[in-house]
C-alpha cells in the first residue's frame, strides 16, 4: 500500500499563487493530481510519468499550473498560479501503476480561491 502525504493548499484570493506537494512512501510509476470541486465534480488536473517526466494537464489548467516531481525524494509538486475561484477543490494527490490507473490517493488537501 503505497501511502501518499500532501501539503500547502489554504486560502487564496484570485490572481494568487499556491504550490502542493506530495511525497510517496514509495516509487510509483506515475503520480499526479486530482481534485473534486464543491459541486462534486472531479477532475485528473495534472499527472506525470515518474521514469520520464512526461506530463499531462488538464485543459482547464493547462499555463497555470505546473506538475514537476524530485524523483529522489519521491515527491511530485503541483505549481498553481493565476487561482481563479472556480479552482476551489479538494485536491488529492494520486499515485499508481499508471496515469489511467491511479490506484493511491491521499486524504486530500483543501484549496479556497476567493475573490
Amino acid at each position: 500500500q503505497v501511502q501518499l502525504v500532501e501539503s500547502g493548499g489554504g486560502s487564496v484570493q484570485a490572481g494568487g499563487s499556491l504550490r502542493l506537494s506530495c511525497v510517496a512512501s514509495e516509487s510509483t510509476y506515475c503520480m499526479g493530481w486530482l481534485r473534486q470541486t464543491p459541486g462534486n465534480e472531479r477532475e485528473t488536473v495534472a499527472t506525470i510519468y515518474t521514469g520520464t517526466g512526461i506530463t499531462y494537464t488538464s485543459t482547464s489548467v493547462k499555463g497555470r499550473f505546473t506538475i514537476s516531481q524530485d524523483k529522489a525524494k519521491k515527491a511530485v509538486y503541483l505549481q498553481m498560479s493565476s487561482l481563479k475561484p472556480d479552482d476551489t477543490a479538494i485536491y488529492s494527490c494520486a499515485a499508481g501503476r499508471g496515469c489511467g490507473a491511479l490506484d493511491y490517493r491521499g486524504q486530500g488537501t483543501q484549496v479556497i480561491v476567493s475573490l
